[in-house]
């Protein structure tokens, strides 16, 4: 146990407050493990857990009809959101069909961190990984010790690698989960993709199941039919007379992959078949269970959990990963199961979870600000009072005032006013104490004031950063300009608020290429895009524009991804996007990305393109039933 970490432990115990139930594996050690792998930057676990910070998912629609859960779709860096979803563990809030505690079932597809090079739906670099070597194996142990903590105590997980990182992170797991927890090593075989000719081509993914604990864990047996060409010891024919046994499913798997043709193809770079996904869903969970992926990409898990009658949380820190899966949810309507059922979602809510919409926040109810702004900056929901001042929580043991900017409009916090608090209560709260409100709502601009020996400190929403109170400096959920950046990885820390782009473009018609017909135009004249980097506010032109998001025959409720465009592809057409005629309904959905993931959306109509009143006819059955 180290000093900084004891020291956790002193102050905790000294200011009156409950230790973490994750702490107890670090007051009371399991025995040590024989092997674990050694490298630059490696955090003690204790130190991951203690020191990821919560971020408050925020509501931002509501899609389907239902009372009780929804299935969460979380737009946000996934170890912060983790760390909220194993509060919600803590709470009570995250249970099975049959009532244990937790998540059944994680299956998660993380960046591959190989280089590795191949053709996507652009004919270019499809997937580049960013994080390698020692980096990426703690990026992923960050996670997977997180996962760990969300798992059921009969849960499973579920690791999809290629063979270039697999074996490191087989020794990462045996570490995480406990060696005596691995169950198999599935290989996915497939057929597609190129052949080498400079040594045995590769034509198969690794699959790493472990269970939280190997003599509690749930497993359905599944079975696979084997074909015969003479009758086997299970003498049975089928429709074409051909003889078969049903035969209980082996660590090898034969499923096609998604290729250009798939019915279920989406052009998400890296999407996995349904087929994949539905039978390590049967396999380690149970109607009703809960079903989470931290790394959604194409939300295939989502798609599969719905069809096997699972509930589900998707979180990925990509807009084209969210508004992919949204897409695919929405259109599910009509699809069939299995067992031939008709499919539709379930409810289900999108959330942000790590940059939000003040506009929104400041509309809450007193109570739910109250809740959020406590959440925001990782306080305690403790109430109490000093000197007869009803004061809201705890940081890091010193009191918290949530500022009532309802009841208290057109008041202003200034340096008089913090002296004159300083009065009532400064020889009553220790040596800091911590004021949250709206940023207008402080007339000074310092983070903190000190009188006599007590620290006051400003926590102003929208966001300004007070780097003495972190680790680490907040970096933004970055959005992809290119193909190749698509799924890489992303470690954000801390939170922002949305500030939308400003976007100038013209919509036009005009030949096409040979005079045989006319199509439509978007182009973008001018893009400008603010972010919040260290306190100060850092501006950019069209380098940091990412992508362009279209629905072509926008309903006026529900934005349905038809294209995206990502910047390189733009700036290499000149910013223009020629879209076909026919394809263009009564009006457009234009969405404008930056590369933090703030967006500025735009309606436009058909005649803006100078085209006829009209276009084509499209429905989405399950459409929101609120904005929150």
């Amino acid at each position: 146990m180290d000093k900084k970490f004891l020291e956790r432990v002193i102050d905790a115990l000294r200011h009156g407050e409950s230790l973490p139930a994750e702490w107890a594996r670090f007051l009371f050690p399991p025995e040590k493990r024989e092997a674990e792998l050694v490298y630059d930057g490696k955090e003690r676990e204790e130190e991951i857990l203690a020191d990821i910070m919560s971020v408050p998912l925020q509501p931002v629609s509501t899609f389907g009809l239902g009372t009780g859960w929804h299935n969460k779709l979380i737009f946000g860096d996934n170890l912060q959101a983790m760390k909220t979803l194993l509060q919600m563990k803590e709470a009570g809030e995250l249970r099975n069909a049959d009532g244990t505690s937790g998540v059944r079932l994680v299956y998660i597809d993380p960046p591959f961190a190989t280089k590795k090079e191949f053709r996507g739906s652009h004919d270019e670099q499809a997937y580049q990984d960013r994080i390698t070597g020692a980096a990426f194996l703690e990026f992923l142990r960050h996670r997977l010790v997180m996962l760990r903590e969300l798992l059921s105590e009969d849960g499973s997980i579920y690791v999809h690698l290629d063979g270039k990182k697999a074996h490191y992170v087989k020794v990462l797991m045996d570490e995480v989960f406990g060696e005596q927890n691995f169950m198999n090593e599935i290989a996915w075989c497939y057929a597609t993709g190129g052949a080498s000719r400079d040594r045995f081509s590769r034509k198969h993914d690794t699959i790493l199941f472990y269970a939280k604990n190997a003599r509690q864990k749930l497993f359905n047996v599944q079975k696979e039919r084997e074909y015969y060409d003479k009758p086997f010891f299970n003498e049975q024919k089928d429709e074409q007379g051909r003889y078969y046994a049903d035969v209980i499913m082996k660590d090898y798997w034969r499923i096609p992959a998604v290729i250009n043709v798939s019915k279920e193809r989406t052009g998400y770079p890296t999407q996995k078949p349904e087929l994949l996904l539905e039978r390590i869903i049967r396999a380690s969970s149970n109607e009703g269970d809960l079903v989470l992926d931290a790394f959604a990409g194409s939300g295939t898990t989502c798609i599969a959990a719905e069809k096997l009658s699972r509930r589900w949380i998707a979180v990925d820190c990509g807009k084209l990963s969210i508004y992919t899966i949204q897409k695919r949810l929405l259109h599910l309507s009509g699809a069939l199961d299995g067992m031939r059922r008709q499919v539709g979602p379930a409810a289900f809510t999108l959330y942000n979870a790590g940059l939000y919409d003040f506009a929104s926040l400041r509309k809450l109810p007193w109570q739910d600000w109250r809740f959020f702004a406590l959440q925001l900056f990782g306080c305690k929901d403790e109430p109490h009072q000093i000197a007869g001042l009803q004061l809201d929580g705890k940081l890091k043991g010193s009191s918290v005032l949530v500022f009532n900017h309802d009841e208290l409009a057109g008041k202003r916090i200034d340096e008089e006013t913090v002296r004159d608090l300083h009065v009532a209560i400064g020889n009553q709260i220790g040596k800091r104490f911590f004021m949250i409100a709206p940023r207008g709502s402080f007339d000074f601009q310092q983070d903190y004031l000190d009188f006599d020996g007590v620290r006051y400190y400003a926590l102003r929403i929208p966001y300004s950063i007070i780097n003495e109170l972190h680790t680490r400096s907040f970096t933004a959920l970055e959005q992809p300009r290119d193909e190749g950046a698509i799924n890489a990885t992303v470690d954000a820390v801390g939170f922002d608020f949305i500030r939308p782009p400003r976007v100038a473009w013209l919509a036009s018609a005009r030949k096409t290429t040979g005079g045989t017909g006319r199509e439509a135009v978007l182009r973008i004249r001018s893009f400008a895009s603010t972010t919040r980097t260290h306190g100060v506010d850092v501006a950019g032109g069209l380098e940091t524009f990412a992508m362009l998001m279209l629905d072509l025959d926008y309903d006026g409720e529900v934005f349905d991804l038809d294209k995206f465009y990502l910047a390189n592809d733009l700036q290499r057409a000149s910013w223009e996007v020629p879209i076909p005629v026919d394809s263009i309904g009564k009006q457009v959905m234009a969405v404008f990305i930056d590369i933090y993931g703030n967006e500025s959306r735009e309606i436009i109509p058909r005649n803006k393109f100078g085209l006829l009143s009209g276009g084509p006819a499209r429905t989405v059955r399950n459409r929101r039933q609120h904005a929150a």
